[in-house]
């Protein structure tokens, strides 16, 4: 099976530095095959026949502590799940000059619905999209002082999801469907 794991908060501003050629090796430590990094910022594709998505979260948190000694929220998605999730992100949604989107990936235990509760989405400025698994948000740069989403960063709800860019986000399940054959 094809898996995604997103890794929160490594790279980022200086902090939890995470070598990818080190991680790659991390990974492939405790069995998982085909392990190919994309960026910087923490995004793994891999196959395992052997676990489930929760199973192997939990032991890719235990082996980047063991392999960096960095607490690492590790999110584990299946290519099922992601195709679920990109098949509702609009295609003109780009991150460019014009336009910021991201995906907001969520754990588990964090209920969407009472997420969304807790997003300040402006209207006529922001767009948000709610799929299993995720929060997909968009606006125009020129109203980016203006929009919500900078409302969350910081947050305890900001902790609680892993966000990467729609072009990330198609080029992880690009990487994805390639592993898949």
């Amino acid at each position: 099976m094809v898996f995604a794991a997103l890794l929160r908060g490594i790279n980022v501003g200086g902090h939890n530095k995470v070598d990818m050629k080190l991680l790659k090796m991390t990974f492939e430590r405790i069995g998982l095959r085909n392990v190919v990094t994309y960026i910087n910022t923490g995004n793994i594709i891999f196959t395992d026949d052997r676990r489930s998505a929760l199973q192997l979260s939990a032991e890719l948190e235990e082996a980047i502590a063991a392999d960096f000694g960095l607490s690492i929220k590790v999110l584990v998605r299946t290519l099922d799940e992601i195709r679920t999730i990109m098949a509702s992100l609009p295609e003109h949604w780009a991150n460019n000059q014009d336009m910021r989107s991201d995906v907001l990936y969520l754990w588990d235990d964090i209920s969407e619905e009472s997420m969304l509760e807790q997003l300040t989405i402006k209207p006529g400025i922001d767009h948000v999209i709610r799929v299993p698994g995720a929060i997909l948000w968009s606006y125009e740069r020129q109203h980016a002082n203006k929009s919500g989403m900078n409302k969350i960063i910081g947050t305890k709800l900001y902790r609680q999801v892993t966000v990467r860019n729609v072009n990330t986000a198609r080029k992880l399940f690009e990487l994805m469907l390639a592993a898949e054959h």
